[in-house]
């Protein structure tokens, strides 16, 4: 599966925070500031997914990189570089999968379905609780970690957890309704620097085909 229809299911469908760690108490706190204080924000990411098979075995295991950025609510441009090159823009009102190689665009509405997505963590408002359950999970690896399980049905996403270090945002496991799981960690984040809203706005490359989903 090519990343950007995964993630595109993600954002349609359904870091960063830099702050003493000893004002958090724990990942559930630190969750709550993250979501509340940081309203734009820029970085780097690295993504590991592993898809299983029907017995739950691991048959394959995929790989990319690339960079963010993003201006709450509803705002983002995620780019993968490695393997290759394709984007993920949101400008609030639309949500644009630009695939370089295929050159095709895929156009469709951001709705209020971004709110039960694990985008909404990181790109949505600050209505968390209204679209998961918080559960503290403690520490692992270093890292403190919560447990986000979506309260509506209609999703992909069985479970997401997200995972703080000294403060700042560290990583986000995706398990999905098909036992597939998705790993991403962050580096080098930028937390509220100045983003024009105007920067968001996806201007459509030429000779592509567009496909309104």
């Amino acid at each position: 599966m090519r990343f950007t229809k995964y993630w595109a299911a993600l954002f349609a469908g359904a870091t960063l925070m830099a702050m003493s760690a000893s004002a958090m108490a724990d990942g559930v706190s630190q969750i709550k500031a993250f979501v509340a204080q940081v309203k734009t924000a820029r970085g780097e990411f690295e993504q590991h997914q592993i898809n299983h098979d029907s017995n739950g075995e691991p048959k394959s295991r995929q790989e990319a990189s690339g960079t963010f950025e993003f201006a709450r609510p509803g705002r983002f441009i995620w780019i993968y570089q490695k393997p290759y090159e394709q984007l993920l823009q949101a400008d609030g009102e639309k949500l644009y999968v630009y695939d370089k190689d295929l050159k095709q665009v895929t156009e469709r509405k951001l709705d209020a379905s971004l709110g039960a997505s694990p985008a909404a963590i990181l790109f949505g408002s600050d209505d968390l609780e209204k679209n998961f359950v918080l559960k503290d999970l403690g520490a692992r690896d270093g890292i403190d970690w919560v447990a986000l399980t979506p309260r509506s049905k209609d999703t992909q996403f069985q479970r997401v957890a997200i995972g703080f270090k000294d403060g700042n945002l560290a990583a986000m496991e995706l398990h999905d309704a098909f036992g597939n799981t998705t790993m991403l960690t962050f580096k080098n984040i930028q937390k509220n620097p100045h983003i024009s809203l105007s920067h968001f706005k996806f201007v459509m490359p030429k000779g592509v085909d567009v496909i309104k989903g």
